[in-house]
C-alpha cells in the first residue's frame, strides 16, 4: 500500500520561466530589506501565469513574511541565505492559521502559502528564521495564557474569525506553512532557526518534502508536522531539531473534531533523524490519522524513539500505522505510548489506537523498551512488535491498560523477550 500512495502524489506544474529578485529592486546584504522586491517578483510571476522566483547566492533578509502564490517555485539558489527579520511587528496583519490543532487568526508563517495550488520551494540555500528573534523569547510562560486562552475556545465553539491573537500575545509561528494546498514541492534547501514547528502541513493534498536538511534546535522544533494532510512523502531528508522529526496530526480536541480532517496515506521513508523524538503520533489527533506508512529510517539519540500521545480531551481514532525496517541508535524509551497525556479541559472524550505494527527493528540501546499508558475506558490495542533485535534494554515494560499486545521474534542482547506475567 505504500508504493500505491507513493505513485499516487502529484508534484507540482510549474511554468519554466524565471524571475530574479534583483531585477524587481532586491540588494544582498543584511542591512537593506528586500522583501517588497521578493513580493513583487512573486506577483508579476503570478501575473504572468506562473514561474520561478530566484534568489540568487548572497544573503538576503525579509522584514516581514513571504506570502506564496499559485505555480510559484520559489528557488533559494545554492549559496543564498534568507534572513527573516526579527520583529514580531512586521508579521502582522493576522491570518489563518491553526496553531499546535486549533485555527486562529495570528501572526503570519516566516513562508505562508494560503489556498494555493502547484506551489515548490526548492534550491540549496538557505531559509533562516534568525536566532536572534524576539520570537524565540515566546515560550515557557510567557505563552501560556494564551495557548490555554485558545485551547478554550476551541472547546466552547467560539468562531475561529473570534479567535484573534495578534499584538499583545504571544503564540510563535512556524517557519513555512501551507494552508489549504495542494501539489507542494519541499526540496533541496536548509532550514535553520525556526520560531515554532519548521515544516507544517495544513489541510494540504500531494505533498513531497525530499532532501531537506532542517537544523534547528529552538523551542518546539518539530521538523515536519503533517497536520489533516492527505497524499503525502516525506524521504532523504536530515533531521537535527530540537522536538520530534516527523510528526503526523490531525486537529485538537472539539475543533479538530468538527474541522473532521483526518491525515492518511503517508509514507515517510529513508530519513536520518536527529530530534528529541524520532517520530510521533498526536498528541492534536482529533480529526484521526490512519495509513501512515515509516519505512527505512535511521533514528538516532533522544528522549524517545517512537512516541504517540493523547489524550482524554482528543478523541480521534489512529489506525493502520506501520513502522519497519528501522536502525535505532540510543532512546530513552523505544516505544511510548503516553495516551494519558496530560489535558486541560476535563476529558470525556477518549482517543483510539488500535492496528500498529512495528518490524524488522535493529536498536542498539533503550532505557525502557515499551512504554503503554492509556485511559481505562479506552484501551491500547492490537499492537504486533516483530522481528525486533535490541542490543541493550534496562527496563522491558511499563504497561497500563494494554490489549492485545503481541511479540513475534523479539530478542535483547540475542534472548527472547516475553510479555510479563499478568
Amino acid at each position: 500500500m505504500a508504493d500505491e500512495i507513493v505513485q499516487k502524489i502529484q508534484l507540482p506544474q510549474i511554468p519554466q520561466r524565471d524571475f530574479l529578485i534583483t531585477d524587481f529592486g532586491a540588494k544582498e546584504g543584511l542591512t537593506h530589506d528586500s522583501r517588497p522586491a521578493i513580493l513583487a517578483a512573486i506577483a508579476k510571476a503570478s501575473a504572468e501565469g506562473g514561474g520561478r522566483v530566484i534568489l540568487p547566492k548572497g544573503s538576503w533578509l525579509s522584514n516581514g513574511p513571504i506570502h506564496l502564490k499559485s505555480k510559484i517555485d520559489f528557488h533559494v539558489a545554492e549559496g543564498a541565505t534568507l534572513l527573516f527579520g526579527p520583529e514580531p511587528k512586521d508579521y502582522l496583519p493576522a491570518v489563518l492559521t491553526r496553531w499546535e490543532g486549533t485555527e486562529l487568526y495570528s501572526y503570519s508563517p516566516l513562508i505562508y502559502a494560503f489556498e494555493v495550488h502547484d506551489v515548490a520551494i526548492t534550491g540549496k540555500g538557505v531559509i533562516d528564521g534568525n536566532k536572534q528573534s524576539v520570537f524565540n523569547t515566546w515560550i515557557g510562560e510567557r505563552q501560556h495564557a494564551d495557548m490555554n486562552a485558545l485551547r478554550k475556545m476551541g472547546v466552547d465553539g467560539t468562531p475561529a474569525a473570534k479567535r484573534v491573537f495578534a499584538e499583545g500575545t504571544y503564540l510563535r509561528p512556524p517557519l513555512i506553512q501551507f494552508f489549504r494546498a495542494e501539489r507542494i514541492l519541499l526540496t533541496d534547501f536548509t532550514q535553520h532557526n525556526s520560531p515554532f514547528w519548521i515544516n507544517h502541513l495544513v489541510y494540504t493534498d500531494h505533498a513531497t518534502i525530499r532532501g531537506l536538511k532542517i537544523d534547528s534546535h529552538q523551542h518546539n522544533n518539530d521538523g515536519v508536522d503533517v497536520d489533516s494532510s492527505r497524499f503525502v512523502l516525506i524521504e532523504n531528508c536530515h533531521f537535527r531539531t530540537g522536538d520530534d522529526s516527523v510528526v503526523v496530526k490531525s486537529g485538537r480536541d472539539r475543533d479538530g473534531r468538527e474541522v473532521g480532517k483526518p491525515s492518511e496515506y503517508v509514507v515517510i521513508r529513508n530519513n536520518d533523524m536527529g530530534g528529541e523524538d524520532g517520530i510521533a503520533l498526536g498528541s492534536e489527533m482529533s480529526g484521526d490519522v490512519r495509513h501512515v506508512f515509516f519505512d527505512n529510517n535511521i533514528l538516532r539519540k533522544g528522549l524517545s524513539a517512537i512516541r504517540f500521545k493523547a489524550n482524554l480531551d482528543r478523541g480521534g481514532v489512529v489506525e493502520h500505522i506501520r513502522v519497519r525496517n528501522m536502525t535505532v541508535e540510543s532512546f530513552d524509551t523505544l516505544f511510548w505510548f503516553q495516551l494519558n497525556y496530560p489535558g486541560l479541559l476535563g476529558g470525556g472524550h477518549p482517543s483510539t489506537y488500535r492496528d500498529i505494527v512495528f518490524e524488522n527493528l535493529t536498536v542498539e540501546r533503550a532505557g525502557t523498551i515499551f512504554d503503554g499508558s492509556a485511559p481505562a475506558e479506552s484501551p491500547l490495542k492490537g499492537v504486533v512488535l516483530r522481528n525486533i533485535a535490541i542490543k541493550e534494554a534496562g527496563k522491558t515494560f511499563i504497561l497500563e491498560n494494554v490489549e492485545d499486545l503481541k511479540l513475534e521474534n523479539v530478542t535483547v542482547a540475542g534472548k527472547p523477550l516475553q510479555l510479563p506475567a499478568k
